[in-house]
């Protein structure tokens, strides 16, 4: 399948680039045939995504974050990747209210939360190396 367009994003992992990138990819994707409610539902997976690679990737210590998004006649695909820590276990990571982090009042939702708002999400990760979060939003024709 034919890409028709792309976007890269480059950024560190300071708090603050969360809100840049969410508003950054709803930018790009706003000239795509999608709607209010499915550019809030793409804002808010990315947001997740970011704030996961943050958080959990790169736990307090300064990394890159890419974003790539390429858009095709019938979907969008947002890869978010940071090369931090990495996913210990992916699995038990996918499963709702799991969380690392208990004691910094998080939830073990956002993997839960970016799967419900996209229409597909994969997860790769390594330890030591980082993690690859891809999400496809369908074109509604």
């Amino acid at each position: 399948m034919e890409i028709i367009n792309k976007m890269n994003l480059k950024f560190w992992s300071k708090g603050e680039n969360e809100s840049f990138a969410r508003l950054a990819v709803a930018s790009f994707c706003s000239n795509i045939s999608f709607d209010v409610e499915e550019i809030s539902d793409i804002k808010t997976a990315v947001s997740e995504g970011v704030t996961n690679a943050i958080v959990h990737g790169y736990d307090g210590t300064m990394g890159e974050i890419e974003i790539n998004c390429e858009v095709y006649s019938d979907h969008v695909k947002i890869e978010i990747i940071d090369l931090g820590k990495g996913i210990d276990d992916v699995e038990k990571a996918l499963t709702p209210f799991f969380t690392t982090k208990p004691d910094k009042e998080r939830s073990g939702m956002g993997f839960t939360v970016m799967e419900g708002f996209m229409d597909k999400m994969v997860v790769e990760s390594a330890l030591g190396k980082g993690t690859k979060v891809t999400l496809i939003k369908k074109i509604k024709k």
